[in-house]
């Protein structure tokens, strides 16, 4: 059986982050949060959620240095899901 994929949770200070980790949760997955530039190489696929603000949430990105790792995982082409 192959490892199991990880599954995180783009935690940026934004978002519904409490409803979505405990609703991937309920669905019998393990998901974790990104609370690091460092965890975005950890990630198999990321959650992505939305704040209905982009300058607000592209400030919150940049005071957390995830703007760059965030750009590297897009360009590999791991799976992303974004919530508006």
């Amino acid at each position: 059986m192959p490892p199991a994929q990880q599954l995180y949770l783009l935690d940026y200070g934004a978002g519904n982050v409490r409803s979505l980790l405990n609703a991937v949760e309920h669905l019998g997955h393990t998901i974790r949060r990104i609370e690091s530039a460092e965890d975005f190489a950890r990630a198999d696929k990321i959650i992505f959620p939305g704040v209905g603000a982009f300058g607000y949430a592209m400030e919150a990105l940049r005071a957390k240095g995830f703007v760059e790792p965030l750009r590297a995982f897009i360009a590999s082409g791991r799976p992303l899901m974004g919530i508006c």
